[in-house]
């Protein structure tokens, strides 16, 4: 059992370090390939909307062809095409890589979830195997800046994506001590058009809310296309209807989605805010988020799991969401000239002490009580609610900022940057409060009970 937990959570790392890792190396990347500033924005997005895209169906493949296969085959998807983009000699070549990161990305995050809950009955034991995993995912994002930092002062922005070839290999290796998993449904066909609607939808709605009303409206209509696809049309549905009756599923991706809006893209602001208002470097930006990773290792590792042997879930997700809206309120406040202890440090303890404490009760709450034939599809549902909250998340708070700070000119020059960032960081703190009145309306979870199916999805 703990050489699988460390297979998952070696996997799952490399999946979500790869979401904040090009970060600070962007700089380098432009100037080594030749990005002008319109597409460079690309090597993030290509990952995330993939990534977040394709994830309903990455988590149904789970289900219809094998953990362990799908699982490897996740695996070495994302490991060459890691390889393509260290090799990358030309913007299209890397952004085409990183859409390959993405695709493999969303068949490998929802199967180390799924096996997870597969391997790990639900109780404590599921509980802690959850606690671990979420708190290396969390430490998987604020890690990449440190390692993106290190790697691009260092070495070359390319070792951001060769890193993962020999990690990937290592993994690969260990597959092997997977069990195959559930008997794969061979007879159910994959849910294709499912899959176009919904992947097409969420990405036109991401790029629309950056400022293409009619693109985002096309996404709107996609997406209710791949919700008639899936209520009428699809035999083997990405996500069956019948899941998201129980209202933890539901009401719990919701607030996980809210989540992912606010955690998600803080990377990105931060990462400008350290270099645009205090005017750090790479490797010194990317040292500045070591209490970040340090803080969430120790309260999802440790805190967490003690807090909820002892506390209703609801509390602690409203707790968390609440600590983090503090840190993110006081975030706000950036301005040039600031010590590193009242601009970053104080914050970060607030934000990572709330991430750390709402993620994995919410996380356990959305996919407790789930049949097993149907924890890939659970399993993708909640990491897209996470994924697609952040690239939404990260297209809304971009198009917010864009609209201040047109004129270049005149005394406020300097400040107008923190105004902007400080804008992002209050709009995060107002929708964590929202996270928080959420939970209150969650149900109660009780570890001592036996796990029932969710009706309706054991039979499908």
């Amino acid at each position: 059992m703990p050489v699988v937990l460390a297979l998952l959570c070696a996997a799952q790392f490399m999946v979500v370090l790869d979401v904040s890792v090009v970060n600070v190396a962007l700089p380098s990347i432009q100037d080594a390939l030749g990005f002008d500033a319109r597409h460079l924005a690309w090597v993030g997005n290509a990952y995330a909307l993939s990534f977040g895209g394709l994830l309903l169906l990455g988590g149904r493949l789970a289900d219809l062809y094998g953990h362990r296969r799908v699982f490897t085959a996740g695996l070495v998807v994302f490991t060459a095409a890691s390889l393509a983009g260290g090799l990358a000699d030309a913007p299209g070549w890397l952004i085409a890589a990183r859409a390959g990161q993405g695709v493999g990305a969303a068949v490998l995050a929802p199967a180390t979830l799924t096996i997870l809950t597969s391997v790990f009955p639900e109780g404590p034991r599921r509980t802690h195997a959850i606690a671990v995993w979420t708190a290396v995912s969390l430490a998987g994002g604020t890690a990449g800046n440190l390692v993106g930092g290190a790697l691009t002062e260092y070495l070359s922005w390319r070792w951001i994506l060769l890193i993962n070839v020999p990690i990937g290999l290592a993994c690969l290796t260990a597959t092997r001590r997977l069990a195959p998993g559930p008997d794969p449904r061979g007879g159910r066909r994959l849910d294709v058009l499912g899959a176009v609607a919904a992947t097409a939808g969420l990405a036109a709605l991401a790029y629309g809310l950056s400022g293409t009303p009619v693109v985002a409206l096309a996404g709107v209509l996609l997406l209710g296309v791949f919700a008639l696809v899936e209520v009428r049309v699809a035999r083997a549905p990405l996500v069956p209807p019948a899941l998201l009756r129980p209202r933890p599923i539901w009401l719990g991706n919701v607030a996980m989605l809210l989540a992912g809006a606010c955690l998600n893209p803080m990377w990105y602001f931060l990462t400008l805010s350290l270099q645009d208002v205090l005017g750090y470097g790479p490797l010194l930006t990317g040292l500045a988020f070591l209490p970040h990773t340090l803080l969430t290792l120790l309260v999802g590792l440790r805190l967490t799991p003690w807090l909820m042997r002892r506390t209703d879930d609801r509390v602690l997700i409203a707790a968390g969401a609440l600590v983090g809206a503090a840190g993110f309120w006081w975030q706000s406040h950036i301005a040039p000239g600031q010590d590193y202890l009242t601009a970053i440090l104080g914050p970060a303890v607030l934000i990572s002490l709330g991430g750390g404490l709402l993620n994995t009760p919410l996380t356990v709450t959305v996919t407790s009580g789930v049949a097993p034939a149907e924890a890939g599809a659970a399993s993708g549902l909640m990491n897209t609610a996470k994924q697609i909250g952040g690239a939404l998340g990260l297209a809304a708070l971009v198009a917010l900022t864009a609209q201040r700070g047109d004129d270049p000119t005149g005394p406020a020059q300097a400040q107008e940057p923190a105004t902007a960032y400080g804008q992002a960081f209050a709009a995060i703190a107002v929708v964590l409060v929202a996270v928080a009145l959420l939970a209150a309306a969650l149900p109660r979870r009780r570890d001592t009970l036996p796990a029932e199916p969710v009706a309706g999805t054991a039979g499908r």
